[in-house]
């Protein structure tokens, strides 16, 4: 039975590995990773879903800022490859979507695939640059609340630097 939890501490090192296991070697030389460096992701939104063989898919989002206003950098999910198919991505994506929104982020930036990320609503965002090397085609935003990515243009820039834990304890999402 697959469940939701919230990203913890002792979490980190797993869902790390399931980044490795789904993404290219060398991941952590994009322009998103140096965005993240010395920044704790949102904790509220750091989340999993685990069965009895363990992290089966996961999210996380950063705080960055765009001319001023707070954005939320989505990135990396991952679903691991044996569950792939079973609608984890979309589960993952719309629980945390809802649970930013809740918390008050009023818009959510992404490096992605526009056909994928699109059905949940994201769309392209021709005003807003990623450090290089990004392809401009392929960053995408969303707004939480209506017209919150209008006037917001320019750089992401990364938030200040935090040294908190990097997730708050966690507990069984419901």
């Amino acid at each position: 039975m697959m469940r939701l939890f919230q990203e913890t501490n002792s979490d980190w090192w797993e869902v790390e590995a399931l980044y490795d296991l789904c993404f290219a070697p060398g991941r952590e030389a994009l322009s998103s990773y140096r965005l993240r460096d010395g920044v704790a992701p949102v904790a509220g939104l750091c989340l999993l879903l685990r069965d009895d063989s363990g992290v089966a898919a996961a999210i996380r989002f950063w705080p960055v800022s765009v001319a001023g206003a707070d954005v939320l950098l989505l990135g990396p999910i991952a679903v691991h490859p044996t569950h792939q198919g079973e609608g984890l991505g979309g589960w993952l994506m719309r629980e945390s979507l809802s649970r930013a929104a809740q918390l008050g982020w009023k818009r959510v930036l992404l490096v992605g695939d526009e056909p994928y990320y699109g059905r949940f609503g994201f769309q392209r965002l021709d005003a807003v640059q990623m450090p290089p090397p990004t392809n401009p085609a392929r960053i995408l935003g969303l707004a939480l609340v209506p017209g919150a990515w209008d006037e917001v243009q320019g750089l992401v820039v990364q938030h200040g630097a935090v040294t908190a834990p990097v997730c708050d304890q966690g507990s069984e999402a419901t």
